[in-house]
């Protein structure tokens, strides 16, 4: 019936990796934010030597973020920063960026390389180029539709992972937004005051029911969107199409809510490998999650079920 697909969580502490490898991740995503964006917490590379310790001793993978925007003055750091990764024995990182590519061939060759382009990675000979280069794994685009990936899953040359629950990135910029707006208004800020801590949301006067989280970091501005995706209800359409990576997005939430998202997916995930052919989704294993979940924020399936218009 082939493999067992992959549950991942991103984690922020060491304390993370704990609690999301009890609720049944197998994979662990961390980074430090000079390299990774949209991270739920920055690691040093003695965390992530910690936590790969941690999750390589329950038998699990650990990913390392780097997806950030390359610059020339990070390239020197990146080259040293991969080669500690390699020396760590992590099991793969993120990149969109081919210097990335080039640093871990170089460096850290036994590492594995999952190509996250975000928005662009949409169709699977662009992926497969990747591969033939030397990625091991597409993470695909948050806005294809469910047609769209269960349908070049056949043709990919490489593994497939897809984000099934959390929000998502709509707007990112390098210039630091919130800061200079509040400055334009004469308001004082302070260094790391528009942080993910602060809960600042974006909310347009046409829609003011729905709030938009933003925040700013080293790397800029980022907003995120105004609700959650969750596709455990049709989870088995991926596992029949033999996704191999389920991405749990645990960035803005508390972790007894990621420990809950992670539970009703582990048993999801655990009962279609035991007998595919009587596999039925449970409306219950939804409690648990609907209980901790944001009352303004609304459960959905995002782009799964949209038609695009190119």
């Amino acid at each position: 019936m082939g493999i067992k697909p992959e549950l991942l969580a991103a984690a922020g502490t060491l304390e993370d990796v704990e609690a999301y490898l009890q609720a049944g991740a197998d994979a662990i995503l961390v980074g430090d934010d000079r390299f990774g964006m949209r991270l739920p917490g920055s690691m040093t590379l003695e965390e992530i030597h910690k936590a790969a310790e941690m999750v390589h001793a329950v038998s699990g993978k650990i990913y390392v973020s780097l997806n950030n925007l390359m610059t020339n003055d990070l390239l020197q750091e990146l080259s040293e920063y991969v080669k500690a990764l390699g020396e760590i024995g992590v099991d793969a990182v993120e990149f969109n960026d081919p210097s990335v590519l080039l640093a871990v061939n170089s460096f850290a060759p036994g590492v594995k390389l999952h190509w996250n382009a975000e928005m662009t990675s949409t169709n699977y000979s662009t992926s497969n180029y990747w591969g033939r280069r030397g990625a091991a794994r597409v993470i695909l685009a948050r806005e294809l539709n469910m047609d769209e990936i269960t349908e070049m899953k056949p043709n990919l040359e490489i593994e497939a992972q897809v984000q099934v629950h959390g929000m998502t990135n709509i707007y990112h910029s390098k210039r630091r937004l919130v800061n200079s707006y509040m400055s334009h208004q004469g308001r004082p800020v302070t260094e790391g005051s528009m942080g993910k801590e602060r809960g600042l949301f974006l909310i347009e006067a046409e829609r003011a029911d729905e709030k938009f989280p933003i925040y700013e970091d080293m790397n800029g501005t980022h907003i995120m969107s105004s609700d959650d995706i969750c596709i455990l209800e049709d989870l088995h359409l991926l596992m029949e199409a033999g996704i191999d990576s389920f991405k749990v997005e645990t960035l803005l939430k508390p972790r007894h809510y990621n420990e809950a998202v992670l539970r009703a997916y582990r048993k999801a995930i655990d009962l279609y490998k035991a007998d595919s052919g009587s596999y039925a989704f449970h409306e219950e294993w939804m409690d648990g999650i609907k209980e901790l979940q944001d009352p303004e924020r609304e459960l959905s399936f995002g782009f799964f079920y949209k038609e695009q218009v190119y």
